[in-house]
């Protein structure tokens, strides 16, 4: 009886020479004894393979020790490795101590920062969280609505044995939660919102029990801290359906702007960073070209703080007064080799502008397709104030990815370089608060000693200041040399702070 109740098996797991050998091998003996498959799914995973490239073996010793590994990156970093890996859909996988740590870098310090961050400041303000889904604040509206999603995506890929792309989802899930939610929350939670309280504390208690199969000791050491529970394996699986316990609201609508917001931000600080302009020095103005301007509206003071401007213009590309295209640039170098006297057709077919990107990113021109690395895409502004190269005349472009550009002025007037400076000082004298060993609700006396620029810059900007590191004196001039911080702000201009408690 136990039997008929437990055969055939829910799935079956092994490397992919096992199709000839074990995986066979029960379907025969299933079909000979019983008449039916010996399993319902298979679960097929590839080779594990050593540093120098062969299959990994005890006797090679090629791979990195165990108890190594779990000493200094954790058992969740190679299992995380592991079961995000290609290995996982049948690919072939090098065990690196490199990649196992580029897992702690993405996945589980994310993560425990998030907690961190929530149980710090909730502790400084002495607030019990509870669960919250009826969200006021767009924010947090939009992180419960992709913690809604991601429930509903990790439950449909663990459904179907993709654990790959469920740990490619929690991934994603959380650089949006820690690197734009926390981020851009920071404000709220310094003054105590109860409602960015409860909402990151719902966000994590469901993020701890859809990590728990993927990240057992971290998630569990997340929902304990959280909710003082015995264990969160001992937890219910999260349903955020209408009605359920756990119900979450749905808002495709936010989510779909919000993201197009994330990716404006997203291109824009890449533009920042080709520029070597650092994202504490203010800028004027950012113009946004696209289709959904409209949707975007009500975000724009979010875009202009993300990424420092002073002004954001949102309208189509028909509106916005400059327009923005994109020129193939072929390496003849790189692409010559493997395409011979083709490299000259490939060539003239990117000046007169034959050629295109399909939809999975695959560029052909005049026919032949070119490879990464074989070619350029260059962004190139036309019209508006003279019309230059992107980069030119204090302007930079790109293209976004679902359509549409942006363009930044870069120009950095002397007005804007002070508050640049100003926002460089409120960083030195955080850190210099983190290495005196300061609480955060601690208020300081501060001293700043620099030149006339750097002392120009605090004078003018001495609220911000004083505001931002909870100084309740701003002292310009000679300081004492002990205990003091040293630092470069602005262009290369040195200051020295000291941080001193108010008591």
């Amino acid at each position: 009886e136990w039997f008929e109740h437990h055969y055939p098996g829910d799935f079956i797991v092994e490397y992919t020479p096992q199709t000839r050998g074990w995986f066979y091998t029960m379907h025969v003996l299933a079909t000979a004894l019983f008449d039916r498959p010996a399993f319902k799914s298979c679960v097929v995973h590839g080779t594990l393979l050593g540093s120098d490239g062969r299959k990994m073996s005890k006797s090679l010793r090629n791979y990195p020790v165990v108890t190594e590994v779990f000493d200094r990156d954790g058992s969740d970093a190679m299992r995380w490795f592991l079961m995000s890996s290609p290995v996982m859909r049948g690919g072939e996988l090098v065990v690196t101590e490199q990649g196992i740590r580029e897992g702690v870098r993405q996945v589980l310090i994310p993560l425990w920062n998030a907690w961190y961050f929530f149980s710090l400041y909730a502790g400084v303000e002495g607030y019990d969280a509870r669960w919250r889904s009826d969200p006021d604040h767009v924010l947090d509206g939009y992180v419960l609505a992709k913690t809604h999603d991601l429930v509903v995506d990790v439950t449909e890929q663990m459904d179907r044995f993709d654990v790959a792309a469920a740990c490619q989802s929690v991934r994603a899930h959380l650089e949006m939660l820690t690197n734009w939610y926390v981020r851009r929350s920071r404000e709220r939670f310094w003054a105590g919102d109860a409602a960015a309280f409860d909402t990151l504390w719902t966000a994590l208690h469901v993020l701890a029990r859809v990590t728990a199969p993927l990240l057992p000791l971290t998630s569990e050491a997340v929902f304990r801290g959280l909710t003082g529970q015995r264990s969160v394996h001992l937890a219910d699986w999260p349903v955020v359906a209408a009605g359920a316990a756990d119900e979450l609201p749905a808002n495709p609508d936010l989510v779909a702007a919000m993201d197009s917001v994330r990716d404006v931000c997203s291109t824009v600080l890449g533009l920042r960073k080709a520029r070597g302009l650092r994202v504490r020095q203010p800028l004027q103005r950012l113009t946004v070209a696209t289709a959904d301007a409209g949707a975007l509206a009500p975000y724009a003071d979010l875009v202009a703080a993300e990424v420092n401007v002073r002004h954001v213009d949102l309208g189509t590309p028909d509106e916005a007064g400059v327009a923005v295209t994109r020129r193939l640039i072929v390496n003849p170098r790189a692409a010559g080799p493997r395409l011979g006297k083709q490299v000259q057709q490939v060539i003239g077919a990117a000046k007169s502008g034959d050629w295109s990107v399909a939809a999975d990113g695959a560029l052909t021109a005049g026919g032949v397709g070119l490879l990464e690395g074989e070619y350029a895409l260059e962004t190139v502004i036309e019209g508006g104030s003279g019309g230059a190269a992107a980069g030119d005349g204090g302007r930079a472009s790109s293209g976004l990815a679902a359509g549409g550009f942006v363009v930044l002025d870069t120009e950095v007037t002397a007005e804007l370089a002070a508050e640049g400076v100003a926002r460089d000082l409120v960083r030195v004298v955080q850190l210099a608060r983190r290495d005196a060993g300061l609480a955060v609700t601690d208020r300081i006396r501060l001293g700043i000693d620099g030149g006339d620029d750097v002392t120009d810059a605090a004078e003018t900007h001495r609220d911000l200041i004083k505001d931002e590191t909870l100084a309740t004196v701003v002292e310009l001039g000679t300081v004492p040399a002990e205990g003091c911080v040293d630092a470069v702000v602005g262009d290369g201009l040195k200051v020295r702070v000291t941080v001193e408690h108010a008591g």
